[in-house]
């Protein structure tokens, strides 16, 4: 996939916005924030004049007119222009038709979960959860009152998408709580064991792996196809 000449989200947005109609920058950034855009990608507001300075650079943007209104500093309105359109349309046909691997961070923090107690790892998964439920609860109250106002779903479809990964990341760690507190989950036993040797005893994992018999009862065939540089 090539880079693009200007990457940054908050270039697609500026792009999208001025396919409308010409607007000055902070009237694109109020847009974008009445709209709930920025809840979909995300915006950095202070940097966004930077940002359609470099979109007019590359020829994506040109200015049509500075205007001032009373007292107001003078704003400059931009249009996108012929090759802005072809990017934004180039850009939109990427995002919409080509899967990109995304790095979410609860991914990371899973990565490397035996980094933490059992129980602590418990505590921060229910913690998370307050906010994701909650985040769920408000999105549905949402979506009700623009269903009610019928307001055509076609500019709020990409909130349902966000629901319906919230969803699947608060069932995902309702599991996920509940095999870890019921030692279900394969590996929390010995989790479990490898954190209470390392903080009564002092014992470090790599030297428990180093003989898992003597510390865990028995031989733990994975460790013989891990990699000695993986341990």
């Amino acid at each position: 996939m090539p880079r693009r000449k200007v990457g940054n989200p908050l270039a697609f947005a500026v792009l999208g916005s001025l396919s409308e109609r010409p607007m000055h920058p902070y009237e694109i950034s109020t847009m974008l924030r009445a709209r709930g855009k920025d809840q979909s990608i995300k915006v950095n507001y202070g940097s966004l004049y930077s940002v359609v300075a470099s979109l007019e650079k590359h020829g994506f943007v040109e200015a049509l007119e500075t205007v001032r209104q009373g007292n107001r500093p003078e704003r400059t309105i931009y249009r996108i222009t012929e090759a802005g359109s072809a990017e934004f349309s180039d850009w939109l046909t990427e995002l919409v038709g080509t899967p990109s691997r995304e790095f979410h961070p609860l991914e990371a923090g899973l990565a490397y979960l035996p980094g933490l107690p059992p129980d602590r790892v418990v505590e921060l998964l229910e913690q998370r959860l307050k906010v994701v439920d909650v985040e769920i609860e408000e999105t549905i109250a949402a979506h009700e009152r623009m269903t009610a106002l019928e307001f055509p779903r076609i500019f709020w479809i990409e909130s349902e998408f966000r629901l319906a990964l919230l969803q699947a990341e608060s069932a995902y760690v309702h599991r996920l709580v509940e095999e870890i507190r019921s030692n279900s989950l394969g590996g929390a036993k010995f989790w479990r064991q490898a954190w209470k040797l390392y903080l009564e005893e002092g014992i470090s994992p790599q030297e428990q792996l180093k003989d898992p018999v003597k510390y865990f009862g028995q031989e733990f065939a994975w460790v013989r196809e891990v990699p000695p540089e993986a341990l």
